[in-house]
């Protein structure tokens, strides 16, 4: 935990995807001090028509590797929160290419008993984590 949602233009490689999963990955790990194995990523690729990213009126130029990521997690401090947002993109350009101006991305938080990691049970709830 967190759940990351990526939604992406189609037409990456595997290894592409790898890489740029395993980039996010050190984000995690570096600003919320998550196990290494707390690690849930779900990819969504999408049509170039299927996507439309612009800029709120920022003046943000997009390219056709832009990621859109949604973070689904608990409440997480505000430091925590950008810190992850420049080690996110300090790893995609480093790893992918990708420039800071592709990357946006957007937190929806929840609580304890929203999360069951398996088993009918909330792990958090019962203490199991």
């Amino acid at each position: 935990m967190p759940l990351l949602r990526f939604d992406l233009i189609e037409g990456r490689t595997s290894s592409e995807l790898k890489t740029l999963l395993d980039a996010a990955h050190r984000a995690v790990l570096a600003a919320f001090a998550v196990p290494e194995r707390d690690r849930y990523q779900i990819v969504t690729e999408h049509r170039p028509s299927r996507m439309i990213v612009e800029d709120t009126g920022l003046g943000i130029a997009r390219s056709d590797k832009v990621v859109v990521l949604e973070v689904i997690s608990r409440k997480r401090k505000k430091k925590q929160k950008e810190a992850f947002y420049r080690l996110l993109c300090e790893e995609l350009e480093k790893s992918c290419g990708i420039a800071p101006s592709d990357v946006m991305v957007t937190f929806v938080e929840n609580n304890d008993e929203d999360w069951s990691f398996g088993h009918g049970k909330a792990q958090f709830l019962t203490g199991e984590l």
